[in-house]
């Protein structure tokens, strides 16, 4: 698992009991997340736009009050928007449709997005363009980091190694710093994250068929099944 620990730990949680049996978890996540000391003037804010539950638990902290519109991408980080006490909307599965979904709603406006250093789908400037002014302002930085151990060395051994990739940038870290000799089965969150996995020596990649953790785990179980039938084995990292 590469994504932060906690995300992680709530993926694995949400897979099926028999395919749970069947896994060895491993975890490594390949980015920390670093909040910023940042100052927000949501003086002329009058809503706020979440593309990931980091920036929603870091904005937690930043924002006393919750009198603010949310606009989020996915049911995840809608649900811990809502959670924190924001009135919330999810307005799309990815950026595009959330650009698509506010420029045909009209907010009140400005809104303000708030993400990480890195980011993807120029929401601020694309909603801007599309006639709903918008800000944006990072709030967090995503640390890339390498390998554990443990990681290493499941990579490095025999047994068939399942491993699930949610973002480019976490899929490049992957392909770039993994040294792979066990058989390996990748799931990507998009088509964008499996491009830099195809560099990799593999023997399946699956590619979710919606941008959210549900559409993954369903990959994930499908490849435990794959394993289980070309492998010939009962268990899996």
């Amino acid at each position: 698992m590469t994504r932060a620990r906690a995300a992680s730990e709530r993926f694995i949680a949400g897979l099926p009991p028999e395919v749970l049996e069947q896994l060895t978890p491993v975890f490594s996540p390949l980015i920390e997340i670093c909040p910023l000391d940042v100052v927000l003037d949501l003086s002329t804010v009058r809503g706020l736009v979440f593309t990931s539950a980091n920036a929603v638990a870091i904005a937690g902290d930043l924002i006393q009050t919750r009198d603010l519109a949310c606009y989020c991408v996915g049911a995840a980080t809608t649900d811990a928007a809502r959670d924190a006490g924001w009135p919330t909307t999810q307005s799309g599965d990815t950026a595009q449709q959330l650009i698509s979904t506010l420029t045909r709603e009209k907010p009140d406006a400005p809104l303000l997005h708030l993400r990480g250093v890195h980011a993807r789908g120029e929401i601020a400037k694309n909603l801007s363009r599309a006639g709903t002014s918008c800000d944006e302002q990072a709030i967090y930085d995503q640390s890339l980091q390498p390998l554990t151990d443990a990681a290493v060395q499941v990579l490095a051994g025999s047994d068939p190694v399942v491993a699930p990739l949610f973002s480019p940038r976490t899929a490049r870290q992957f392909a770039e710093t993994a040294r792979i000799r066990a058989p390996l089965w990748l799931t990507a969150l998009s088509p964008a994250v499996a491009e830099p996995l195809e560099t990799l020596t593999f023997q399946n990649l699956l590619i979710a068929d919606r941008p959210d953790s549900a559409a993954m785990r369903k990959i994930v179980e499908l490849s435990v099944k794959r394993v289980n039938r070309v492998e010939g084995r009962t268990d899996a990292h």
